[in-house]
């Protein structure tokens, strides 16, 4: 089996586990479904996705509302929010527990997304998300992170080495000749109706 990396072990423990209790409550669904409809406006059809790193399934709810039809599939390395989202999605999506570098590449999906995950990984395993990410979609990436031109670290609770923020998108886009940029927006913490963290995401489509 292979060894997981500081990080990792670090977002299955008891730090994550404060993560999941954080971020749950039909509030955050709300706001998720109102940013994942903008990010989506410009897609063609989807009929499957999955969602590398899931937590609770906040996600899956608000994306199960916003495409109903939708085959939905979420990848989660934290045992408590493996669970919230086990109780939450069980008739909406399937949940894999484990590392999302280890989610097997078994086929491929409308739609890969990452929404606030990234960010929390360290620099050097980037390139193997961003593969995670290209190899499993069949058309579409989206990707929902803290931007930043240049790579930054922020502390975080306390924290050294636990959040970054880059151009995520602009690399997968440098990295990958048959990707196209589709689309992009900003998510504000001062929006009246639906706050979120100041994401900024970005809909990314492979080339024919």
């Amino acid at each position: 089996m292979r060894e997981l990396s500081e990080q990792e072990k670090f977002w299955q423990g008891d730090f994550g586990n404060q993560y999941v209790e954080r971020n749950v409550g039909q509030p955050l669904v709300a706001a998720n479904l109102a940013l994942l409809a903008k990010a989506l406006t410009r897609a063609g059809r989807i009929d499957s996705l999955v969602e590398l790193g899931t937590n609770a399934g906040n996600n899956l709810q608000a994306l199960h509302q916003l495409l109903p039809q939708c085959e939905l599939f979420g990848v989660e390395i934290n045992a408590s929010a493996y669970a919230q989202a086990q109780a939450q999605a069980l008739d909406i999506a399937h949940i894999w527990h484990g590392s999302l570098f280890d989610f097997p590449r078994e086929r491929t999906f409308d739609l890969t997304l990452s929404k606030g995950v990234l960010i929390h990984l360290a620099p050097e395993l980037l390139p193997a998300a961003y593969a995670q990410l290209y190899e499993l979609s069949q058309r579409y990436i989206l990707i929902a992170e803290y931007y930043n031109r240049v790579p930054v670290e922020v502390s975080y609770r306390g924290n050294s080495g636990k959040l970054f923020k880059r151009d995520f998108a602009g690399e997968m886009l440098d990295r990958y000749d048959d990707l196209k940029l589709v689309d992009y927006g900003f998510g504000y913490h001062r929006d009246p109706q639906f706050p979120v963290d100041d994401i900024t995401w970005f809909l990314l489509e492979k080339r024919p």
